[in-house]
């Protein structure tokens, strides 16, 4: 058995100093995704941890793939009616993170979330492989089913019912767009002395850069 108290780790890969960070958050945060998705060793990149909350403030998390990253902040695609979607119904602000272990780093951002536009969602859902787009049909995102059979056979029907045809966006799936108040950057370093630099939007609507203590 395990002891995870006896797994250690150096954290010698870099590190994060005022004087190299950019201005902003956007272009820190392109830089180190497109580090991250350049590097075989990265396996999936676009993953974060999306961490949101019911009205009654009961966390949950899960991973899920950024599909849009730009100066508004990232989206991500699902069901509407997912655990994530009632959540984010019912308190729409969330918290998500970039891990990327092979370069001991990781980028935490916080903030409101709107659904993306329709338009948005579709454009992106054309985009998907066919088995997915069928998927999204089928899936009664996060209610319980019988079996994996009974999922098979929901999704036998939906792609008996589109043939060959086009599949649009289900009426209840889209895109969520994180727009970010606090962006954090951190950087792995020896001694648990891990580099900390935050992006923070004031009341003023100005963003301010700070180092925090590990």
């Amino acid at each position: 058995m395990t002891d995870p108290a006896a797994l250690r780790a150096d954290y010698t890969r870099g590190n994060l100093d005022e004087s190299d960070v950019a201005d902003e958050w956007y272009p820190q945060l392109r830089l180190w995704f497109d580090t991250a998705a350049g590097d075989p060793a990265v396996l999936e990149a676009n993953a974060i941890q999306l961490a949101t909350a019911d009205a009654a403030g009961r966390p949950a998390v899960r991973t899920v793939l950024v599909k849009v990253l730009d100066e508004r902040g990232l989206a991500f695609f699902t069901n509407y009616e997912s655990a994530k979607g009632r959540q984010l119904a019912a308190n729409p602000q969330a918290s998500a993170v970039f891990v990327w272990l092979a370069h001991q780093r990781q980028v935490r951002l916080t903030g409101s979330v709107t659904r993306v536009p329709r338009e948005e969602t579709e454009a992106y859902f054309a985009t998907r492989p066919r088995e997915s787009q069928l998927g999204a049909w089928a899936s009664p995102q996060s209610q319980a089913v019988e079996s994996r059979a009974a999922l098979d056979a929901l999704a036998a029907q939906v792609a008996e019912r589109f043939g060959d045809g086009p599949i649009p966006a289900p009426p209840n799936w889209g895109g969520y767009r994180l727009a970010p108040d606090e962006v954090e950057f951190w950087q792995g370093r020896t001694g648990r002395l891990h580099d900390r630099i935050r992006y923070r939007r004031t009341r003023d609507d100005l963003w301010v850069r700070e180092r925090l203590a590990p």
